[in-house]
């Protein structure tokens, strides 16, 4: 007499990943059909600083163009941020609560820095530097977002990538962070230079500590 055995499939669900990724290129042709010349900019920033040349006043921190295509950057760090907590064995890819978690704990720790830079650029009376140079930051940020977003899909949907793989992906997307962080402290070097004192007061506030804590909270929490 055969005996057979049954055993319980784990079905995934991809449907909310793919719906974001749909609902991102969908905004990235919507932003590029409304501001068609920006965009065309935008997409050369690699090649060409017109960009950040023609849009440096602070203004367009705040401009639709800026804010879509932000939405599509946090989307896309949030899954990146997943995909590489799966590669060394601390999630599941297609864990769609803890992407919630990620993207909410995203945009709080955006929105938060924000204002605390707000408040203490108002203070120091460098508030218009600090507007301009958290504008270039955010265009780079963007645009890194952006060439992720292909990456983010070819790592979510294909099991088959070596960890190596996955592990130069983060070294590449760390790298061209701190390239663009760089960049920008190199065209505001006279400004900064002006301000010296606030500018490093504002450097060890505001963008070293708070990744500090988190690396720390991060590897504290996975000991």
């Amino acid at each position: 007499m055969t005996e057979h055995v049954l055993q319980l499939r784990t079905i995934e669900n991809n449907d909310w990943a793919t719906l974001l990724f749909v609902l991102s290129f969908a905004t990235i042709a919507f932003t590029k059909s409304v501001f068609e010349n920006r965009f065309g900019d935008f997409a050369n920033l690699i090649f060409s600083d017109k960009y950040t040349k023609v849009y440096r006043d602070s203004s367009h921190l705040k401009s639709g163009f800026t804010i879509s295509l932000f939405f599509v950057q946090v989307i896309s760090f949030a899954f990146f941020i997943q995909l590489s907590l799966s590669n060394f064995g601390k999630a599941l890819k297609t864990d769609w609560i803890l992407y919630i978690q990620i993207i909410t704990f995203l945009i709080f720790f955006i929105l938060s820095k924000y204002l605390i830079e707000k408040i203490i650029a108002t203070a120091f009376d460098i508030e218009e530097f600090v507007e301009q140079f958290n504008l270039q930051k955010v265009t780079y940020r963007t645009y890194i977002g952006l060439f992720i977003l292909p990456i983010n899909i070819i790592l979510f949907y294909y099991d088959s990538l070596s960890k190596n793989m996955v592990l130069l992906f983060i070294a590449i997307v760390i790298g061209a962070n701190v390239i663009s962080y760089l960049i920008s402290i190199k065209n505001y070097q006279n400004l900064i230079l002006g301000k010296l004192f606030y500018f490093i007061l504002y450097l060890c506030t505001l963008e070293i500590a708070p990744y500090y804590f988190m690396y720390y909270w991060f590897t504290k929490g996975s000991a």
